[in-house]
């Protein structure tokens, strides 16, 4: 018989044992970011970070797609404070030459943070979201 506090955290979605139940949840649909200016902020993710125009494009929405998960930004009030997000993370192939292209661009990035098996830069979109720019080694 399951302990009590076990039997609490079973149900769709929860950990029962060592499995975790999906029903609910299959993946992650989205993240986003708030931005200003919808053109200076897609000039950055599609030009500078190489990100390709998704499927929904509007005056106040704009997705990308990255290695099949979707990132939004937006400047309606739902989305956040612009300037504020700092949780996307994007896998790269060339964490040295993006900085070189950004750099270029105008756009500064943190020097590298060197781990055993990755490395690390942040970079700041036009409203000042952080981007993590991940290379696996």
């Amino acid at each position: 018989m399951a302990s009590a506090a076990a039997a609490v955290r079973e149900g769709p979605g929860r950990v029962r044992g060592d499995e975790v139940d999906m029903a609910h949840v299959k993946t992650i649909a989205f993240t986003m970011y708030p931005v200003t200016d919808m053109e200076r902020a897609t000039a950055f993710y599609r030009d500078a970070l190489g990100l390709a125009p998704g499927e929904l494009q509007s005056d106040f929405w704009r997705e990308f797609e990255a290695g099949g998960s979707t990132f939004g930004i937006g400047n309606f009030e739902q989305v956040g404070t612009p300037g504020t997000a700092q949780s996307l993370a994007l896998e790269v192939a060339d964490l040295s030459a993006l900085r070189s292209s950004l750099k270029e661009r105008g756009f500064e990035t943190t020097k590298p943070h060197e781990f055993p098996s990755c490395a690390i830069s942040v970079v700041s979109d036009p409203d000042g979201n952080q981007v993590w720019l991940h290379q696996r080694k």
